[in-house]
């Protein structure tokens, strides 16, 4: 089961990043998606599992695009900043002025692969009063900037 779902949002997210242009939330909706879809498979078994992961999968895409529509050019190079030079474990916090939106990005590990250093992170962004959190994994491209793998 969890092998399906890892392929299947495998290859959502290469139609999605070779494709015409992704938009922020279609990125953060992917994400999230895949981040909530991982967690309701470590929940029980059978059809409850099932029920889980489709609900985490929903809900995870629900506020991963949430906040992946608010993310503007500032947001984005600071969360680029966070994963270029943030020591894993430490919080890099800000508020965007235009959205009045704070955001804090979290590396939570730092590894490397055979095509470079990849990072887990967290994503909380309050928004109106209410807090929504994104867990993703990034890896350093050969431009050097940070791109969502999953």
């Amino acid at each position: 089961m969890k092998t399906k779902i890892s392929i299947v949002f495998s290859i959502a997210t290469l139609l999605l990043l070779t494709g015409c242009n992704p938009t922020k939330q279609d990125i953060g909706t992917l994400v999230g998606a895949g981040s909530g879809a991982f967690i309701g498979s470590q929940i029980g078994g059978g059809t409850g599992q099932l029920a889980a992961v489709a609900i985490g999968a929903l809900l995870g895409g629900y506020i991963g695009g949430s906040i992946g529509q608010d993310m503007d050019e500032l947001d984005q190079y600071k969360t680029q900043q966070a994963l270029e030079t943030g020591p894993t474990g430490s919080t890099v916090a800000w508020n965007n002025p235009d959205t009045d939106i704070d955001y804090s990005v979290t590396p939570t590990r730092t590894y490397e692969t055979a095509s470079g250093p990849c990072r887990d992170y967290t994503t909380e962004a309050v928004i109106e009063g209410r807090a929504e959190i994104v867990h993703g994994t990034a890896c350093r491209g050969d431009d050097g900037s940070w791109h969502v793998t999953n």
